[in-house]
């Protein structure tokens, strides 16, 4: 089935916080270590959520009414894209990036920045982003793609 889309609401906040760590917990040992992961986990809290919804533009992919992903944005620069790992491999994440991507473009953005966990690097690779300074282990693969 395909996705909608739509903008994160406030009464999103744990679904989506909930998402983000089971994505990072299940999907980030493919490529960092498991204690790495859990780490990162464990810096995130449904308040922190709270407040990226109130601060970036968050859109949410739906299939039959379960968040399967979502994505942020803030003018430049991609803040976040979190798959459920029930739904990986099923075009969620590329379609909510096509979709943020389509909305800078509209916005009269010419390029895309972003920094990428290594779990997602061959993601973004695979699209067109390029590296622009080297990975940290804490701030990821600094990437930008040109969006014009």
């Amino acid at each position: 089935m395909m996705p909608t889309h739509r903008l994160a609401m406030p009464a999103d906040a744990v679904r989506l916080f909930e998402l983000r760590r089971r994505s990072i917990l299940t999907l980030a040992p493919r490529e960092m270590s498991r204690p790495d992961a859990e780490t990162w986990a464990a810096t995130l809290n449904v308040a922190g959520m709270e407040q990226k919804i109130r601060e970036l533009e968050i859109w949410v992919a739906e299939v039959d009414r379960v968040i399967a992903g979502w994505g942020a944005i803030h003018g430049n620069r991609l803040e976040g894209l979190y798959t459920d790992p029930e739904f990986v491999c099923q075009g969620i994440a590329t379609g909510l990036l096509e979709l943020l991507e389509a909305l800078m473009r509209q916005r009269g953005i010419a390029a895309v920045s972003s920094q990428a966990s290594a779990n997602a690097e061959r993601f973004y690779f695979r699209r067109g982003y390029e590296p622009i300074a080297d990975r940290t282990l804490k701030q990821g693969q600094p990437m930008r793609k040109r969006l014009r």
